[in-house]
């Protein structure tokens, strides 16, 4: 089908006049009209056309029980009754707190945000101060907020990456201050992060990671690969953080430090926690975030642990915790059962295509490799790019949304049906491109 524009180009051209790009976010832009949604509810969108999709993007993961869940609109329309902003303690963000610590491994006390980019800000903060170290270790094609000190090498171009074993720093956006407390290393290479946490030896307050890599496909670590980035940095004597802004809750209620069973420092969660409202928060070891408790290291601000959004985020993690077992055997299953049907119709398709993740979050490529072998940011840049972004259009075009670069996320939400009907339309997308 070929989608109806009209309101849409209409609403993009005022939007251009008044929004910098005619967008508030760069990942919402591309090449022709936006989508603009008019309204959602469980699987889908509808646009301001009325087209309808089945929906994978998902707010970018947050909406991990589906677009609207009852429990957790009921929630915030009490709460907005009782007060929006209080600049005060109450009692939910306690019971929140509470909950986190009995859900997530590593965590021992809490501290709330608003977004995940404060999130990370806070906890680099706090090792920095803890450790009376420096300098901090990212890795290429992790993304950790769009923040100056971590806004490096994210998808940088390969001509100006450095070398493989030890990338250089590479600003994602003009305007960004020099990355002399930054260091680079790849993913999935023990030896090369062995080799450059020795050079940089005392000087390391953390390495910071997404544990399951969802900013750049869907890439798990190797085996072995986190223990090994554990015991290196207990030998450093550096912090271990996880950014599991995507992979909290979403990989199951304790997060990726569950599912791998690598137990971080600190951690810092987001998108899911919420159902699509505002929260993120820093956890960890009590003996690292004592040093928030005694007012050595600063942590403030005014939507800071927001009523509104803390009771979505009560609402969301009473379910996920206390019904954790239909909630996640449903995602992997309906995540595995879209993927297996995924590769089914690249291969009917005669279409060199890789389907890998976890399930509950996977992505496509297009790729004559095979599995394991986007292992890290280099491998995913040699993957065809531009074709996923014409399949995106196509599959738009036949009311499927998902993530551009090729990343799907699962939902409670999701049924049998829309199973069967993202395939289809899918086989249908996939004829329509053009001979790669």
């Amino acid at each position: 089908m070929t989608r109806t524009l009209d309101a849409s180009t209409d609403l993009h051209t005022t939007a251009k006049r008044y929004l910098a790009g005619g967008v508030s976010s760069d990942a919402r832009r591309t090449a022709g009209v936006p989508l603009f949604v008019d309204r959602a509810a469980g699987s889908r969108l509808w646009d301001v056309d009325g087209t309808a999709y089945v929906d994978y993007v998902l707010g970018q993961g947050p909406a991990l029980l589906g677009h609207c869940p009852p429990a957790v609109v009921e929630a915030v329309s009490a709460q907005v009754a009782r007060g929006i902003v209080y600049s005060a303690q109450h009692a939910a963000e306690v019971r929140v707190a509470e909950r986190l610590c009995t859900m997530i491994p590593s965590a021992e006390r809490v501290r709330f945000n608003t977004v995940g980019s404060e999130a990370v800000h806070a906890a680099l903060r706090l090792a920095r101060g803890h450790t009376c170290r420096p300098k901090i270790l990212k890795f290429e094609g992790h993304y950790h907020g769009w923040l100056d000190p971590v806004l490096h090498s994210v998808h940088p171009a390969l001509d100006l990456a450095g070398p493989a074993d030890a990338p250089v720093p590479v600003p994602g956006t003009a305007g960004q201050p020099p990355a002399a407390d930054l260091v680079i290393a790849p993913w999935n290479d023990l030896d090369a992060l062995t080799v450059l946490m020795a050079r940089h030896a005392g000087e390391i307050a953390a390495v910071i990671c997404e544990p399951v890599l969802c900013n750049t496909g869907a890439i798990e670590p190797l085996p072995g690969y986190l223990q090994g980035v554990r015991e290196l940095c207990d030998r450093h004597g550096s912090l271990l953080i996880f950014d599991e802004i995507i992979t909290g809750f979403r990989l199951g209620p304790g997060g990726a430090q569950e599912y791998l069973g690598i137990a971080p420092d600190l951690s810092v969660f987001g998108k899911a926690m919420a159902g699509g409202m505002q929260v993120s928060a820093l956890a960890g070891r009590a003996s690292v975030m004592d040093d928030i408790s005694t007012g050595k290291i600063a942590h403030a601000g005014t939507f800071n642990s927001q009523p509104v959004g803390i009771a979505a985020a009560e609402a969301t993690l009473r379910i996920l915790d206390e019904q954790r077992e239909e909630v996640y055997g449903t995602l992997y299953a309906r995540g595995r059962a879209l993927m297996a049907g995924l590769r089914e119709a690249a291969a009917k398709a005669g279409v060199p295509m890789l389907v890998h993740g976890p399930g509950p979050v996977f992505q496509t490529y297009f790729t004559r490799e095979r599995e394991p072998s986007v292992r890290n940011y280099r491998d995913f840049a040699a993957t065809d790019r531009a074709r996923m972004t014409l399949l995106h259009a196509a599959l738009l075009d036949r009311g499927v949304n998902m993530v551009p670069r090729g990343l799907w996320f699962l939902s409670t939400a999701h049924t049998e049906a829309d199973i069967e009907f993202t395939v289809a339309a899918f086989s249908d997308a996939l004829a329509s491109l053009p001979l790669g």
